[in-house]
């Protein structure tokens, strides 16, 4: 069986749901819109997931896992002022820094996940699997096509307005 807290399961519980949203959103609007119903449910999923992991020390100290919560964080911040940062940008930089954001949130659950199942035997040793680098160069390359597709479609609707 596999060892996970309280927490650990509240934790695990809302960053599926976060990712669910964003998929749903992704697949339905082509992006992640913050202003939307589905992008505010990942926002605030999200948001509940970085904190939830700050909770969770498996090996007793702040982890990288840690690190990247804090930049999720960072960057739903950014993705939310974008807009008033950027000026005409704005909207490409919020769909990237939220496309970003899910990109950050699967490093952490691919490694939890994939070092702890099956229990018997998990598919990757350690942190430093081969195995985990190869998903992490797979996950990198569907981020770039993704955003790719986002900023074609939002600059078809651009030009569709205009």
């Amino acid at each position: 069986m596999i060892h996970l807290t309280s927490l650990g399961i509240v934790h695990t519980i809302i960053s599926i749901f976060a990712v669910i949203a964003a998929l749903i959103a992704l697949f339905r609007e082509g992006v992640i819109a913050p202003r939307t119903s589905l992008g505010s449910w990942y926002i605030g999923l999200t948001i509940a997931s970085c904190l939830t992991s700050f909770g969770i020390m498996k090996t007793g100290h702040f982890s990288v896992a840690h690190a990247v919560s804090v930049l999720v964080l960072v960057i739903i911040v950014v993705a939310l002022l974008a807009r008033r940062l950027f000026g005409k940008s704005g909207e490409r930089a919020e769909i990237i820094c939220m496309t970003l954001t899910l990109y950050f949130s699967f490093i952490p659950a691919v490694t939890e996940t994939l070092t702890r199942v099956p229990v018997s035997q998990p598919i990757a040793e350690n942190q430093d699997a081969p195995i985990l680098k190869t998903i992490y160069l797979a996950l990198t390359v569907i981020f770039a096509i993704g955003i790719f597709l986002q900023l074609r479609k939002q600059r078809q609707h651009k030009q569709l307005a205009a």
